[in-house]
């Protein structure tokens, strides 16, 4: 020890200045805990409330309750090299013990301190839970399709397509854009939105997958702080022939690709190529590629091909369209024309 070296005044360790790190980190206490916490969450979505807002819960229980415990928990702003560790018990079906154990540096001296606090859940019913229950909407998505009714296929691509746009929509923060209701009626689907941008972009999405177009229709309801409100139907039509159909033209087959109004855009199934189709030249329906039965094929010769008919068994010689490439042995997928007694390969 030399003449310039300190002592603390305490353990008569050397010390630089005062107290030594030990005895220093002795008189500090590293951590308190509030004896409690409080948090709000909705029984019905489980989201949570924090201050006056309402989020959705986007976390596992565990990390929530661990969360919570550590918003309980003080620390000294001295230490460093900072380590928690939470143990939870659920003493209740509202109360949960955690035990808070902090692993730190105080100037330089390794410390280890425990303390305990309670999470206490308080459930009340959320906004959007609140809307839901009590009926409120803006507006319906009435999806129909023309001179027909909507079949499975549409009905399930609607549902799938407004599902996912509630869920995008409730992501992206819009807490509001919920569905209500999935309505399936005899002639279609009625979808009840939460906003009127969710029943927007439902009508958008569902047009842009299976067809058709949609008009709006806002209907006055009432008005609040000066401001009308309105709930919009957004009447939504399918066309009456869908992407896959296969119709008939002049005695030749044609697969639908895309609708735009009266005209359809078409895949020639004998020539292997692209074209433009008026509705007014179409005419038979023939059937949708989704309804395409296999056929194995048995031989194949220069512009010919021998198909396994899948319902009799019987070979049936079909002439070979370019665009396909058929390989003895393996399936390919035809529709069946009834009223001509043939096969026709969709792929």
């Amino acid at each position: 020890m030399t003449i310039q070296t300190s002592i603390c005044p305490r353990c008569g360790k050397p010390s630089e200045e005062g107290l030594c790190p030990e005895c220093r980190a002795a008189d500090v206490r590293l951590l308190t805990c509030e004896p409690y916490v409080t948090t709000i969450y909705c029984p019905v979505c489980e989201s949570q409330k924090r201050g006056k807002t309402w989020s959705d819960l986007q976390m596992p229980r565990e990390d929530l309750v661990t969360e919570l415990a550590v918003s309980a928990v003080n620390i000294h702003e001295d230490a460093k090299d900072v380590r928690v560790t939470v143990r939870a018990e659920e003493i209740a079906s509202n109360r949960t013990a955690c035990t808070v154990e902090v692993e730190a540096s105080l100037y330089g001296v390794p410390v280890r301190e425990t303390c305990k606090t309670e999470i206490r859940w308080q459930r009340e019913s959320c906004d959007r839970c609140s809307r839901i229950s009590g009926g409120y909407y803006e507006g319906i998505v009435q999806v129909r399709a023309t001179n027909r009714k909507i079949n499975a296929y549409e009905r399930e691509v609607a549902v799938n397509l407004a599902q996912q746009a509630e869920e995008s929509l409730q992501q992206s923060g819009d807490r509001f854009s919920f569905i209500s209701d999935l309505d399936d009626t005899k002639d279609g689907v009625d979808i009840t939105v939460g906003t009127q941008h969710l029943g927007q972009e439902i009508a958008r999405t569902i047009t842009g997958a299976l067809g058709g177009r949609f008009t709006t229709h806002p209907k006055l309801v009432g008005e609040k702080e000066g401001k009308a409100l309105y709930r919009i139907t957004y009447s939504l039509r399918l066309p009456f022939y869908q992407k896959g159909d296969v119709v008939v033209s002049h005695g030749n087959y044609f697969e639908v690709r895309d609708i735009d109004g009266h005209r359809l855009r078409v895949f020639d199934l004998t020539a292997g190529v692209a074209r433009t189709l008026p509705e007014g030249e179409i005419e038979r329906l023939l059937g949708n590629v989704r309804e395409a039965e296999s056929a194995l094929v048995v031989f194949t010769q220069p512009g010919v091909v021998g198909l396994m008919d899948p319902k009799t068994y019987r070979t049936r010689e079909l002439n070979m369209v370019s665009w396909t490439f058929p390989v003895e042995g393996e399936p390919i997928r035809v529709l069946r024309d009834e009223e001509q007694d043939r096969l026709v390969i969709v792929g």
